[in-house]
């Protein structure tokens, strides 16, 4: 089921080459699709996406739009104990977030010289979360929170109708939680196309984030230049580092956790212990019998999953960098001390009683997270996500004078002379 390897301290390069062929391109006929999806809804409007969906779904709700009171309505349906957890969800997200606001600022400078900076959030965001067997309502609150701080006029969210047309009622509970304003029973490529290039019902936005199918994927990358998106998103995946000190019971569940999600996703545990490695694998045999999703488990890791020894916690450390990771589990005796050395992660969980699961769904931070080794060089998902930075400036007279003459040699020097006689023509005569 996964691979044990021993090689005296020197890490395989092989799986850090089969994790990167899982993100190879769709392929023609996806993307080939998508784009005919996309033309279609750019030029028909509605018409196109009542039409996707009907194929695609089977059901075209009338309306598509979810009424206010349609998602109070569907929120009684929902059990109180959910209710209750993703409110304190809500609760915890919120507050990591609200540390993160930036503020717009002014600075004066000599001879009334004003430089500044003014942030404000986007007009209107669109939120795609998926639908049927795949509903996460947690994906609600991670996307819609941030924009909601981050002052975003208007939040659209897209969700494929459930069975018989009908909305999901844990995800509406959601969008009422999250302060999501609009919510359309719409999916697929149809939804994204719709949110980029809006229709006579469904308004354009200026960004679209959330997960989805690789229709989904392969739309919001087709789409990126006419809209913003957050990112490409990859399969899972996690990278666990323990020592002797780690519980291989909790190390088992937590590769489980990750595997459960995709045949694609990618659950490694690097370790320092031959015996934590042994441990852990039987663990994984034992524990496996009792999860439902079994069948997708043992198929990512077979394909994408292993158990590596290292000689030392800093050769493990030096293999997650350049995996640059999802998300990272730190089984140490010590975490902390091995967090500044971390620079290419989403996001890491630190010791024993920290498992991803606790991210993905409560602590606060962000779960949507950078994969396929992006990490080196994209961010999780922030209120930074929802923002838009101007630069502003103010020169009197008197502060432009002295410094026309440097202004004019730069603009020169590039052989731009109209812009050094934008200048020109304010020197003193």
């Amino acid at each position: 089921m996964i691979e044990v390897v021993k090689e005296g301290g020197k890490i395989s390069r092989r799986f850090i080459e089969q994790l990167k062929a899982r993100n190879a391109s769709n392929g023609k006929k996806v993307d080939a699709a998508v784009a005919e999806i996309l033309q279609a809804v750019k030029t028909q409007g509605d018409k196109a996406v009542l039409e996707y969906t009907m194929r695609f779904d089977g059901a075209v709700p009338n309306p598509i739009e979810v009424t206010h009171e349609q998602m109070e309505e569907l929120k009684k349906s929902c059990d109180p104990d959910f209710l209750k957890a993703l409110h304190d969800a809500a609760e915890n997200i919120k507050d990591f977030h609200q540390r993160q606001k930036q503020q717009s600022w002014i600075e004066p400078k000599k001879n009334g010289v004003l430089m500044g900076q003014r942030i404000r959030g986007l007009k209107r965001v669109g939120i795609y979360v998926p639908g049927g067997t795949a509903a996460y309502p947690s994906s609600v609150l991670m996307n819609a929170i941030p924009a909601h701080i981050a002052g975003v006029e208007e939040i659209i969210m897209m969700t494929p109708p459930g069975k018989g047309g009908k909305p999901n009622p844990a995800i509406m509970a959601a969008a009422l939680e999250a302060g999501v304003s609009r919510v359309f029973l719409v999916g697929g490529a149809q939804a994204i196309a719709a949110l980029a290039y809006g229709t006579e019902t469904i308004p354009k936005v200026d960004k679209i984030v959330g997960p989805g199918n690789i229709y989904v994927a392969t739309a919001k990358r087709q789409l990126y230049g006419v809209v913003d998106i957050d990112m490409i998103a990859g399969p899972s995946e996690i990278l666990i580092v323990a020592d002797e000190s780690a519980n291989p019971r909790f190390l088992a569940a937590d590769l489980m956790s990750q595997a459960e999600h995709d045949p694609m996703a990618s659950a490694i545990l690097l370790t320092t212990s031959e015996k934590i490695a042994d441990e852990t694998v039987k663990e994984l045999y034992e524990q496996i019998n009792t999860l439902s999703r079994r069948e997708i488990i043992e198929q990512s890791l077979d394909h994408f999953g292993a158990v590596i020894i290292c000689k030392d916690l800093g050769e493990a450390v030096d293999f997650a960098n350049e995996l640059a990771p999802e998300h990272l589990e730190l089984c140490a005796k010590d975490p902390m001390e091995y967090l500044g050395s971390l620079d290419n992660v989403g996001s890491v969980f630190l010791g024993n009683y920290s498992p991803e699961p606790l991210g993905d769904y409560f602590a606060g931070p962000n779960h949507v997270l950078p994969t396929s080794g992006t990490a080196r060089f994209f961010s999780p998902l922030s209120v930074d996500s929802f923002i838009k930075k101007s630069s502003f400036i103010y020169y009197t007279k008197d502060a432009l004078e002295p410094v026309c003459d440097e202004i004019i040699t730069l603009a020169k020097t590039e052989g731009l002379t109209a812009h050094a006689n934008s200048i020109e023509v304010r020197k003193p005569q």
